[in-house]
C-alpha cells in the first residue's frame, strides 16, 4: 500500500470502488491532500478501472455507437441508413405506388404483346399513338426515341418499373430495370409487362431538406430478380430482424460495383431526362397530347437544387469504395451562361454524358491530358452507341432531340437554335475539369454537419447535475452524481434519426474555500471530450489527458441495438457517475454525430458545462 500511495501522490488521485462504491484517483481529479482530508482514506483509494466498471454497472446498455452491431457490409450500411433516414420501406416494385416506365418509338408508345393478327399470336411490339390506337406491329425494335443514357443497360428496354415512397422529408426510390447482356431488346417473354423477372435492382434514399443520399444496388452475382415479392431492406427492418438481415445480405451488392453517385449527382435523387419520360422533358410543349398519354407526369416532382445546396453521400461502405471520386467531384458554372442558371451540372456523368445528350453535341476537350484522352474516348463510344439507338424521328420530324435548348430549356416549341459548337466546347471543357476560373468549380459534396452547427438545428439543453446519497448497502459511502440533459436531433426533420451520441468528459479539482464557481479553463477541454487520443480503460470509459471520458451515451431508455421511437421533441439523457468526497467534479458534454462516411464523426463546439461540489459529510 505504501508503494501504491506513493504512485498516487505523484500521478494524482483517481476513483475508488470497494464493493460497489467509488472514489476517484486519476490525474484529472487531483493531487495532494487538502487541509482536513485524510490522505489514503476509503473515499479515494481506488483506480480508474474501478470507476469505469461502476459506470458500466450503474448505467446498463446506454453506451453504444449506432450501426455497430454487425461488421457485414450490407447489414452495417442498412443500419447506417436507418440511423439517418429512419425506417426503410420494402422494395416493392409490384406495389400500388409502382409506375411502368414507358418506351416510345417514332412518337408512339410501345409494348410487347401477343399479335392477334398473326397465326399463333406471336409476341411482337405493339405501337400505339396518344389516342390509344394501334399504329403498327413490328418484330424487332432496334431504336427508340429516348435510349437509356446509362451506357451499361439495354438501350431500348421496356417495362421497367420505378417506385417512389415518401415519408416526410425522406423519399425512397426503387428501380426494377429489365436489361440483358446484349443491351438489345427482343421478343423474349422476359420483356413483357406481366413477367416479374428483371436484372437490375437499385435503391436510393434521399432527404430533401438535408441533402443526404444513400445508394444500394442488387448483387452482381445474380442474373435475375423477381418483383412478385417485396425485397427486405438492407439491414432488415430493425436490429432484431435477424431473418431479414440474413436475407438482405443475399440481395444487395456488398462491393458497390455500380457508381450510382456518378449519375445521381445533381443534388437530387433522380436525374430528370427523357428516358424516364417526364411530361416536361422531351416534348414540344407541356400541353403535347403525348406528354399526357405516355409520361409519368409529376411522379418525380420538379425540385431544382442550386450548387450551394447541401449534398452528402451516406454509407461508410459506399463512400469508402468511392472516396477519391467523391472528393474530386465539382459543380460547374457554364461560362457561356446558357445552361447552369437552372441546372446543376458536375464534372461527373451529368456533365460528361447527360449534358452532351441534352445539347446534342459529342463530348469534347480542347487540350486533353493523356488520362482525359482515354476517358474521353470511352465516353465518345458510349455517346455513339446511344445515338445509334435513337430514332431518326426523334432528331428529325419529331423534334424532341436535342431536348435542352438555350433560353427555352425543354420547351421545344419555341424554335430556339441549338447550343452552338463554340459554346458547347467551352462548356464541355469545364465539364471535363479542363477549364479554369471561368468554370466556377466548387466541391459537389458538402461536409458532415456537426451537431449544433449553424443551420443544423439540433441543440443540447437543460444540463444539470445532482448529488445523491450513496447506494443503499454500500460498504463505502460514496455519493452518486446524476448528470442529466436533453438533446433534440432535428437535422433533416427525421423523427427516427439516431446518429448522435453524447461524450461526457469528467475532471476534478479542489473545492475553493470561498465556493466560487469554476472558470471555463478548469473543465475538461473539447479536445479531451472528443477522445481523439483517448486510451481505453474499460467499457465506454477512457483516459483522455487529465480527464476521464465516457463515450457514446444514448438517451434514456434507448438501450443497445434498439431502434428509437419516433419523436421530434428533445430526448432526455441521464448518466450516474461516482462522486469523490470533498472534491469538485467538472463535466463537459459534447454531442457527437456519426457521419457514416470517411469523416467518421463531427463534434459540437458548443460549451455544455456542469459541476458539483461533493461534501461527503452531508451524506454520512
Amino acid at each position: 500500500m505504501r508503494a501504491v500511495a506513493l504512485i498516487a501522490a505523484v500521478l494524482g488521485i483517481v476513483f475508488v470502488l470497494i464493493s460497489g462504491t467509488i472514489g476517484l484517483r486519476h490525474a484529472a481529479f487531483v493531487s495532494t491532500p487538502q487541509a482536513g482530508e485524510r490522505h489514503g482514506s476509503d473515499q479515494d483509494d481506488v483506480d480508474a478501472k474501478s470507476f469505469a466498471d461502476a459506470v458500466t454497472r450503474w448505467n446498463p446498455d446506454i453506451f453504444w455507437a449506432p450501426a455497430s452491431k454487425s461488421t457485414d457490409v450490407i447489414t452495417r450500411s442498412g443500419d447506417e441508413a436507418r440511423a439517418v433516414f429512419g425506417p426503410i420501406p420494402d422494395g416493392d416494385c409490384d406495389s400500388p405506388q409502382m409506375k411502368v416506365i414507358p418506351l416510345e418509338v417514332d412518337g408512339n408508345v410501345v409494348d410487347l404483346k401477343p399479335n392477334p393478327k398473326k397465326p399463333g399470336t406471336p409476341l411482337e411490339f405493339e405501337h400505339r399513338n396518344e389516342n390509344g390506337e394501334v399504329v403498327k406491329w413490328t418484330a424487332t425494335l432496334p431504336k427508340c426515341d429516348k435510349p437509356s443514357l446509362t451506357g451499361s443497360t439495354t438501350y431500348c428496354g421496356l417495362n421497367s418499373r420505378v417506385v417512389r415512397v415518401v415519408r416526410g422529408n425522406v423519399e425512397w426510390l426503387f428501380l426494377c430495370r429489365k436489361s440483358n447482356i446484349s443491351q438489345e431488346v427482343s421478343t423474349d417473354p422476359y420483356w413483357t409487362r406481366s413477367d416479374p423477372r428483371f436484372s437490375v435492382f437499385g435503391t436510393i434514399g434521399f432527404n430533401r431538406k438535408s441533402g443526404e443520399i444513400i445508394f444500394f444496388d442488387g448483387r452482381k452475382d445474380r442474373s435475375q430478380f423477381d418483383w412478385s415479392k417485396p425485397f427486405v431492406p438492407p439491414g432488415g427492418r430493425n436490429y432484431s430482424d435477424e431473418a431479414g438481415r440474413d436475407t438482405a445480405e443475399k440481395i444487395y451488392d456488398p462491393t458497390f460495383q455500380i457508381s450510382c453517385h456518378a449519375c445521381h449527382d445533381n443534388k437530387s435523387p433522380y436525374v430528370i431526362d427523357p428516358h424516364i419520360a417526364q411530361s416536361r422533358v422531351g416534348f414540344r410543349s407541356a400541353g403535347d397530347a403525348r406528354s399526357t398519354a405516355f409520361s409519368l407526369g409529376d411522379f418525380l416532382p420538379h425540385r431544382p437544387r442550386l450548387p450551394d445546396a447541401p449534398f452528402r453521400v451516406v454509407g461508410s461502405g459506399y463512400t469508402g469504395t468511392y472516396r477519391n471520386e467523391l472528393s474530386q467531384a465539382r459543380t460547374v458554372e457554364d461560362p457561356t451562361g446558357n445552361c447552369t442558371s437552372c441546372h446543376t451540372l458536375t464534372t461527373q456523368v451529368t456533365g460528361r454524358r447527360f449534358a452532351a445528350d441534352a445539347a446534342g453535341h459529342e463530348p469534347t476537350v480542347t487540350l486533353p491530358t493523356w488520362v482525359q484522352l482515354l476517358e474521353l474516348h470511352e465516353e465518345q463510344v458510349v455517346y455513339a452507341e446511344i445515338e445509334a439507338h435513337r430514332t431518326n424521328w426523334a432528331a428529325g420530324s419529331g423534334g424532341i432531340h436535342p431536348w435542352m435548348l438555350p433560353g427555352s430549356g425543354n420547351d421545344l416549341s419555341s424554335g430556339a437554335p441549338r447550343l452552338s459548337s463554340e459554346d458547347w466546347r467551352k462548356l464541355s471543357d469545364c465539364l471535363w475539369g479542363a477549364g479554369g476560373s471561368e468554370c466556377g468549380y466548387r466541391p459537389l459534396y458538402t461536409g458532415c454537419p456537426a451537431p449544433e452547427a449553424e443551420d443544423e438545428g439540433s441543440s443540447l439543453a437543460d444540463a444539470g447535475i445532482q448529488v445523491l446519497p450513496p447506494l443503499p448497502g454500500a460498504v463505502v459511502k460514496t455519493p452518486v452524481l446524476r448528470v442529466s440533459w436533453t438533446f433534440r436531433n432535428s437535422y433533416g426533420g427525421v423523427p427516427e434519426r439516431d446518429d448522435v451520441r453524447i461524450n461526457v468528459a469528467v475532471g476534478a479539482g479542489a473545492i475553493p474555500a470561498n465556493g466560487d464557481p469554476p472558470q471555463s479553463g478548469e473543465y475538461p477541454s473539447i479536445e479531451q471530450a472528443k477522445g481523439t487520443d483517448a486510451v481505453a480503460i474499460s467499457g465506454p470509459v477512457s483516459s483522455a489527458g487529465s480527464s476521464l471520458l465516457v463515450q457514446d451515451v444514448s438517451f434514456a431508455g434507448h438501450t443497445k441495438w434498439s431502434d428509437p421511437t419516433p419523436s421530434m421533441s428533445p430526448r432526455t439523457f441521464q448518466i450516474d457517475l461516482p462522486g469523490e468526497c470533498n472534491r469538485r467534479t467538472l463535466i463537459r458534454l459534447v454531442p457527437k454525430r456519426f457521419c457514416f462516411d470517411q469523416s467518421q464523426a463531427a463534434f459540437s463546439e458548443a460549451d455544455h458545462l456542469v459541476y458539483a461540489d461533493v461534501r461527503c459529510d452531508e451524506h454520512r
